[in-house]
């Protein structure tokens, strides 16, 4: 079977949309997956389901506009939630970040509000997805991406296929164990997870811990007036020579290096990726490059040495635009499944 980055849909466009807690993103891609036009919206999940349809509807339309498409161009459409949720069903369950929202059949609503046939992927598979088709995976066949932020989302492709798993579940390494004794206790009330030491939310935690008990730091001083701890902020203090921040950070990517390991033993992938909003300026900064360097020297330590040395560990690049990208590819990906399936279809007699 050819790789489903290679199969052909010339002439035809997909729209993508990554439905965030706080933005909406959406875009086109063309038949060879690259982008035509990328669109922010503000989601205002607070506002009710129906509001939040209403501002993916804009944004669908203004990305068709963007991209100097009309609507008749569009194939398919591919839309990207955060999990929990029954991908066949095409639900969202619980979602963390979505308070109030249970059970909401999102992908039959944006379907017929916006009238394209959708399809609904998870966003951490949807990000993988993009980074495989369009991104630093293009060339491979197999990939893990983490993404950092105030959680931690992981995609895993494997033989050019999204994990999604049986319930719809698969994939979700933030929440693989890595202290089985009085861990952490991370945003979905588990214990001892990878979330719970390497997510955005977590650095935090423990700066502020670690100021509490009178450890020496610059970081209060780089704070304006009123101006909430974040990882950015620690990030700035690192830069700036703060010792404190440094080694929280290297203590994070010390944590990545365990939970990579763990799952580069189980995918064995050609890439491992590590994307989301905490980079540390990726390798644009000293700071980047020294955090991901912590991460290899970690999975060095702990990982066989064949997986180690051929496995490539290096930052996403697609940044923002990964999940609707990856979410427009589904979209593609559906076409040619169904193209593969009338094709297996034997002949009448």
């Amino acid at each position: 079977m050819s790789s489903i980055v290679t199969i052909e849909t010339p002439g035809l466009y997909f729209l993508g949309v990554d439905l965030g807690g706080t933005n909406i993103k959406a875009g086109v891609i063309d038949g060879d997956c690259q982008p035509l036009s990328s669109v922010q919206l503000p989601t205002q999940a607070a506002l009710g389901v129906d509001h939040t349809v209403r501002q993916i509807s804009k944004a669908i339309n203004q990305a068709i506009e963007t991209a100097g498409l009309q609507r008749d161009a569009i194939h398919s459409l591919g839309l990207a939630t955060p999990g929990p949720m029954d991908i066949p069903a095409g639900v969202m369950l619980y979602p963390h970040n979505f308070p109030n929202w249970s059970n909401v059949p999102i992908r039959d609503l944006v379907a017929e509000h916006s009238g394209f046939a959708t399809v609904l992927q998870n966003d951490a598979n949807a990000a993988a997805y993009g980074e495989f088709i369009a991104g630093s995976g293009r060339d491979c066949h197999s990939l893990v991406l983490l993404t950092l932020g105030t959680g931690i989302g992981c995609g895993i492709i494997v033989g050019d296929q999204v994990i999604q798993g049986a319930q719809s579940h698969g994939s979700e390494c933030g929440h693989i164990i890595i202290e089985m004794d009085h861990g952490r206790r991370c945003n979905t009330g588990q214990y001892g997870t990878l979330e719970a030491y390497a997510s955005a939310s977590s650095l935090v935690d423990r700066c502020r811990e670690a100021l509490e008990s009178g450890r020496d730091s610059i970081i209060t001083e780089l704070l304006g007036p009123g101006e909430e701890l974040t990882a950015l902020a620690i990030a700035n203090a690192a830069e700036a020579g703060d010792e404190l921040a440094d080694e929280l950070i290297m203590e994070t990517a010390r944590y990545l290096g365990v939970g990579a390991t763990t799952l580069m033993h189980v995918i064995n992938p050609d890439i491992f990726l590590f994307g989301g909003g905490m980079n540390f300026g990726r390798n644009d900064t000293k700071l980047g490059r020294r955090f991901l360097q912590r991460i290899k020297d970690e999975i060095q330590t702990r990982a066989f040495p064949v997986p180690f040395a051929r496995t490539r560990i290096e930052y996403a690049s697609l940044g923002g635009e990964a999940g609707f990208i990856g979410a427009a590819g589904c979209a593609r990906l559906e076409l040619w499944k169904s193209r593969l399936t009338v094709a297996s279809v034997p002949a009448a007699p």
